[in-house]
């Protein structure tokens, strides 16, 4: 989380107050004053040439201004003119996803120059603001810290919007309960790859590794499934403390150790029966640490997960990965260059099974990438070590 100073000029004085970011975004080098005044298009104007705003005036109104800037970025890609352009030379699947991602990143860089306050203790200084200290509480922790804070109206809000996601939680169908997500960490709203999971049979599976845990969902699953003993692993700070809370929540905590690792567990842990690994399943850069649980760059874990999965597995042990071919549809992966890893990693292929995601984006046909989203397939690979072939 990124934590710098910032400074302004406001009734002839120049303030100055803590810069935060969980995105790491850097601190706006020039910041004005703005209130309920300042017409939306101007504000428009002023964040597209890179001046941040800082807001005085109601919250609500904030929020308006927000919405408003967020329509004339709409606008801007949606008028013929850039329409044309967008389409102009056939581009391929993989160049509308560039194009697709240039312009979010974009759109959160323009959205992201409207600012607002909050006290050192994270209350709002403005009119019609609800209390968001227990939702920043969650998202930052509680701070010793007496100055005062900037940040982008943005980042507050999903801040409100994750704690909300919070306290209501994730309904899961196959655990008949729900699995709380934390600010920061991956939500398991796409269910499709958890009845995967759910139905593959067990084949005498008394150890089980589930690589990058997340908030544990897939960990617990295997746990109501009867796994003896499971080793979940994670190494991010935020995924660690909100899986341990949904594994003691669910009363699992003696069946699930949960480990600080990237991929594979000590050696300590020994060889497991299964290996279970979920990796983000776009092959592209991550702009921000929260976009690493759908982004990873040059297939890092999925690269990683297969070439040390023989190593971690006991002799009839399996691998299930669970992997989206969104990647292929986009031209960001092939299917060939994903049969080559698995082969080179010394593993071969027991069975892929398939489903068909049902989340609103895959039939969604005003989505930029629906025409890649409305054929994926989400598969579980079940992996095994492959058999030594001897020399005739």
């Amino acid at each position: 989380m990124t934590e710098l100073s910032v400074s302004w000029i406001e009734s002839g004085k120049t303030q100055t107050a803590r810069w935060q970011s969980v995105a790491n975004n850097p601190a706006p080098k020039k910041i004005i004053t703005i209130s309920d005044t300042l017409r939306a298009d101007a504000a428009y104007k002023l964040a597209c040439e890179g001046t941040a705003m800082l807001w005085r005036g109601d919250f609500q109104n904030a929020k308006h201004l927000s919405q408003a800037i967020s329509r004339r970025i709409d606008n801007r890609t949606s008028k013929p003119k850039a329409v044309k352009a967008a389409s102009k030379g056939g581009l391929t699947p993989k160049d509308q996803f560039h194009l697709y991602r240039k312009s979010q990143i974009e759109r959160a860089r323009t959205l992201g120059m409207l600012l607002v306050e909050l006290s050192h203790d994270y209350k709002l200084p403005y009119d019609r603001a609800p209390d968001v200290q227990t939702a920043c509480e969650h998202a930052y922790g509680k701070t010793s810290e007496k100055d005062r804070i900037v940040l982008s109206l943005r980042e507050l809000l999903g801040v409100i919007g994750a704690y909300e996601w919070h306290k209501k939680g994730v309904n899961i169908t196959q655990l008949d309960a729900t699995i709380t997500p934390s600010y920061g960490v991956y939500s398991p709203v796409r269910g499709e790859y958890i009845e995967l999971v759910n139905n593959v049979p067990l084949n005498e599976v008394t150890v089980a590794f589930d690589i990058g845990t997340g908030t544990g969902v897939l960990a617990v699953l295997l746990a109501k499934r009867g796994v003896e003993k499971i080793v979940a692993t994670e190494q991010e700070p935020r995924a660690l403390v909100c899986a341990s809370e949904n594994i003691a929540k669910l009363g699992f905590s003696k069946q699930i150790k949960l480990v600080n690792a990237n991929l594979f567990p000590p050696a300590d842990c020994g060889l497991a029966d299964l290996i279970v690994c979920n990796p983000p399943w776009l092959p592209a850069k991550a702009n921000s640490p929260i976009e690493h649980a759908i982004y990873d760059p040059e297939s890092k874990m999925l690269k990683g997960f297969l070439n040390g999965l023989k190593n971690y597995l006991s002799l009839k042990g399996e691998g299930w990965l669970i992997l989206s071919d969104l990647a292929e549809h986009l031209g960001l992966r092939t299917r060939d260059e994903l049969n080559a890893w698995i082969t080179s990693a010394g593993l071969e292929v027991i069975e892929k099974i398939d489903t068909r995601p049902l989340h609103a984006k895959s039939q969604d046909k005003t989505d930029p990438l629906f025409a890649a989203r409305s054929k994926e397939i989400t598969s579980l690979w079940r992996l095994k070590v492959a058999k030594i072939k001897a020399n005739n």
